[in-house]
């Protein structure tokens, strides 16, 4: 089975490699005079991730892009800080190895882990791997008892009290997103006047505080080389932070993208959730809630909070197409995509009976 592989650097983003190794020295014993080999992962739309290979250690660098403005968006040392955290009590976490404020070393700020070795499922299973419909089965329980794990954990224990901003996080998020929708919003996109006065009007209080990675997708796990449906790791903690766990996992579901949905649905799909053996949307939600205990009074708040989120993700990608400062063809129709998850969060509302 194919492990999961960097590439050639892209043009424009070239990292220097000896400024890094000189760094590196200093923390790391035995890495000698030469220079890591240097590849870097197809993704990048975030924060720059680079593979530091030597001949007896595997490393991943992690920067941001070059001109970044908004330093909350791309910040290294919190990053960095939750996974040096969470090491302890969650296993599942990469080993930091170090973080570089000094940005006079590459002209950014950005830190150093160990690369967790094996399997990344993607739009697609990685090459080689084929599941039955039983073990794809378990694969997709194990990403699930991954994110119950995380939500298990204390954030005080795990020093990540900061984090949080105390009660009424549904709150914050609804007013938080709604306000970077108008930012972002073109004249071919809908207001979503009706999906954002129904989330302020049903917020509801936190069911729990604890940590939330709020990226938890498929392509954020890797999985055993010699076990497909075994996850040894979780990726892109960029985003973690204390919060409500029926948010994130309302977040997870927006991405989840099963077999029988429609053709727009269908073209959002990232990850391989439209297998066979692979639980519905409705089948993950009895099966978290059954294991966590928790007791939503209005389940369809997070399912269409985590919709409209995505909605919102997608306008500032397509806002930067509108505007020419992007021209790569694929966001294009992002607009088509807004309106879908406008109508598709309507639709929820008028089935969940709640005014």
């Amino acid at each position: 089975m194919m492990e999961d592989r960097a590439s050639a650097v892209r043009s424009g983003e070239e990292l220097d490699a000896a400024a890094v190794h000189a760094w590196l020295r200093t923390l790391v014993p035995g890495l000698g005079d030469g220079s890591p080999e240097v590849t870097q992962y197809a993704g990048g739309a975030s924060n720059w991730t680079y593979r530091l290979q030597y001949p007896a250690h595997d490393l991943i660098l992690r920067r941001p892009p070059a001109g970044t403005r908004a330093r909350s968006a791309h910040d290294m040392g919190r990053e960095f800080t939750v996974q040096q955290r969470l090491g302890p009590v969650y296993p599942y976490v990469p080993r930091m190895v170090g973080l570089c404020a000094d940005e006079s070393v590459i002209g950014a700020e950005f830190y150093v882990m160990e690369r967790i070795a094996g399997l990344i499922p993607r739009r697609r299973m990685p090459d080689g791997v084929r599941l039955d419909a039983e073990q794809t089965r378990r694969l997709c329980l194990s990403v699930i008892d991954r994110l119950i794990e995380l939500h298990a954990i204390d954030p005080a224990m795990a020093g990540l009290e900061s984090l949080g901003r105390g009660p009424g996080y549904a709150r914050r998020q609804v007013a938080g997103w709604s306000d970077r929708y108008e930012k972002a919003r073109t004249p071919n996109v809908p207001r979503f006047r009706r999906v954002r006065d129904w989330l302020r009007a049903n917020a509801p209080d936190d069911v729990a505080s604890c940590v939330i990675h709020n990226d938890w997708r498929f392509d954020n796990v890797v999985l055993a080389a010699d076990d497909p449906t075994r996850v040894i790791g979780v990726l892109d903690w960029e985003m973690a932070t204390v919060g409500d766990p029926l948010m994130d996992l309302g977040g997870a579901l927006a991405y989840w993208v099963q077999a029988d949905d429609n053709a727009l649905m269908r073209t959002t799909r990232r990850q391989p959730t439209d297998l066979p053996g692979m639980l519905r949307r409705e089948e993950v939600v009895e099966y978290y809630l059954g294991r966590t205990g928790l007791k939503p009074e209005n389940w369809a708040f997070y399912e269409v909070f985590g919709l409209f989120r995505l909605a919102v993700i997608a306008q500032q990608i397509y806002f930067r197409y509108w505007h020419r400062q992007t021209r790569n063809p694929a966001f294009r129709n992002f607009w088509i995509l807004v309106n879908y998850f406008d109508w598709r969060c309507r639709g929820i509302i008028r089935r969940s009976g709640r005014p």
